[in-house]
C-alpha cells in the first residue's frame, strides 16, 4: 500500500577468515574463475596415436555394415550371381594357359600342371586386384556419406576388402576341388608339406598389400579425379609383373640376385609364390625374395596409413 514501509531484510552474516563454509565458498570462486582464465591448447597427436586404431575398432559394426551392403549390391540384379567370382578367374587362366603353355611352349612348373600353377596364382591376385580396385574408388563413391556424417573414414575402403575376401573364399573352394580331381582322376601327385599351415600368413600379407595401395589410390583419387583412370590400368600392368602365370625362377635364373631383389620389391611376388608353396607343395620360394616383398609391403602399408589419415580431414570438403 502506498506509505507502507518495506521490511528491512535480514543482514547477510560476512564471512570470517576463520570460517570453514567461507572457506571453501572462497576457494570454489576461485576455481571457477581460474578455470575460465585457463587457456585450452590442442595439440594434434604424433606417432602412431595419429593413426587412432581405437576409433576404428569402436565404429567396427558400421564397417561390417558397409561391407555387408557392398556384398548384397555387387551380385544385385546379376545372372549368375557369385559365380562370378570363380568365372573371371577360371577364364583368365584357361587363356594363359592355352596361349603361353599350349601354343607358346613356355617352361612351366616341373611336376605341377600349368592349369593348376597359374589357377593358385590367379586366386590371390584376384583378391588384390579386386580389393585394390575397390577401395581406390571407395572414398569418391561414398562422396554423400562422408559429407553429411562423421566416421572414421578408413572404415571404408576396409569395408571394400571384407566384400573382396567373400569372393576369395568363394574361388578358394573351387581351387581345393581343382586340386582334388587333379589329384584322383588325372594323375597329379599332390604331397602337401608342413608349408600348408602357413597358407593363412600369405593370405593376410595378399589383403595387407592390397590395404596398402588402396588406401594410397583412395587418399589420391579423392585429390586428382585422375587416379580412377590409372588403376584398371595399373592393376593390368601389375598382373604381369606378378608371377602369376609364370614362375618367379625365370626371373632369377636370369638376372640373379639383383633381379631377385627388383623382382621382390612387389609385394605380390612373395604373395603368389608362397602361396603355391604353401598349397602345392612346390619348392620354398627364395627366403631374399620373401623377405623384401614383406618389408615392401610393411613400408606401403604404414606409408598409406599415415598419408590417408594426413589426408582424411580435408575428404568432406573436396571429395
Amino acid at each position: 500500500m502506498p506509505g507502507s514501509a518495506v521490511p528491512a531484510s535480514p543482514p547477510q552474516a560476512i564471512p570470517q577468515a576463520g570460517d570453514p563454509a567461507a572457506q571453501a565458498d572462497i576457494a570454489a570462486a576461485a576455481g571457477v574463475e581460474a578455470a575460465a582464465l585457463q587457456k585450452i591448447r590442442i595439440v594434434p597427436p604424433k606417432g602412431w596415436q595419429a593413426l587412432d586404431l581405437k576409433e576404428l575398432w569402436r565404429y567396427r559394426e558400421l564397417t561390417w555394415f558397409l561391407a555387408l551392403r557392398d556384398i548384397k549390391v555387387r551380385y544385385k540384379q546379376t545372372a549368375l550371381g557369385v559365380i562370378w567370382a570363380v568365372l573371371q578367374p577360371l577364364l583368365q587362366t584357361f587363356i594363359f594357359t592355352l596361349l603361353l603353355y599350349r601354343i607358346g611352349n613356355m617352361e612351366g612348373w616341373p611336376g605341377v600342371p600349368a592349369t593348376l600353377a597359374v589357377f593358385c596364382g590367379m586366386i590371390p591376385w584376384q583378391l588384390f586386384e579386386s580389393s585394390l580396385t575397390n577401395a581406390g574408388n571407395s572414398l569418391v563413391g561414398s562422396q554423400n556419406l562422408i559429407s553429411k556424417v562423421y566416421f572414421p573414414r578408413l572404415s571404408i575402403p576396409i569395408s571394400t576388402i571384407i566384400a573382396a575376401i567373400v569372393d576369395f573364399l568363394i574361388a578358394f573352394g573351387l581351387l581345393i576341388v581343382m586340386v582334388a580331381v587333379y589329384a584322383l582322376a588325372l594323375g597329379y601327385q599332390f604331397r602337401p608339406t608342413a608349408a600348408i599351415f602357413l597358407l593363412p600368413v600369405f593370405i593376410v600379407m595378399a589383403v595387407l598389400a592390397a590395404l596398402a595401395v588402396g588406401l594410397w589410390l583412395s587418399a589420391l583419387n579423392v585429390q586428382y579425379r585422375d587416379v580412377r583412370y590409372v588403376i584398371p590400368f595399373l592393376a593390368r600392368v601389375w598382373l604381369f609383373v606378378t608371377p602369376v602365370v609364370y614362375p618367379a625362377k625365370l626371373i632369377a635364373e636370369k638376372y640373379g640376385p639383383v633381379g631377385e631383389i627388383v623382382f621382390g620389391l612387389n609385394p605380390m611376388t612373395g604373395v603368389v609364390e608362397g602361396f603355391r608353396w604353401a598349397l602345392l607343395g612346390m619348392p620354398a620360394p627364395p627366403v631374399l625374395l620373401l623377405s623384401v616383398s614383406t618389408a615392401a609391403t610393411f613400408i606401403l602399408l604404414i606409408g598409406g596409413l599415415y598419408y590417408f589419415r594426413r589426408m582424411e580431414q580435408t575428404f568432406a570438403d573436396i571429395v
